[in-house]
């Protein structure tokens, strides 16, 4: 597996004064630098590290979230007032209740 296959991102934090590197896959890990290049350049060293350092000790690692198949389908669970106003919106637009809800969610 390929650690380049991961979910980075490089944010500012003002608690630190730096830049963060993180990984969406391996939320407990971080790395702090001066700059956003160095920022990632340490949080993929130190995923990389860290799974071989899983590897090695048999542990799962996790599956990259680009790697994973997603059906287009899950379970929301919401109030039924708001299910009851949600399908009158949808009612009153003409469309359906997924496409309304599909709609907002991108919004």
């Amino acid at each position: 597996m390929s650690v380049d296959h991961y979910t980075y991102r490089v944010t500012w934090s003002p608690e630190d004064g730096e830049h963060v590197g993180l990984c969406a896959e391996f939320p407990s890990l971080s790395w702090l630098a001066r700059t956003p290049e160095a920022a990632l350049k340490g949080i993929r060293q130190v995923v990389a590290d860290a799974v071989a350092d899983m590897q090695a000790a048999g542990e799962e690692i996790p599956a990259p979230i680009a790697e994973k198949h997603y059906s287009g389908e899950f379970r929301v669970r919401i109030p039924p007032e708001l299910h009851r106003s949600l399908a009158m919106q949808a009612a009153e637009q003409g469309i359906s209740l997924n496409r309304l809800a599909s709609a907002k969610l991108a919004a």
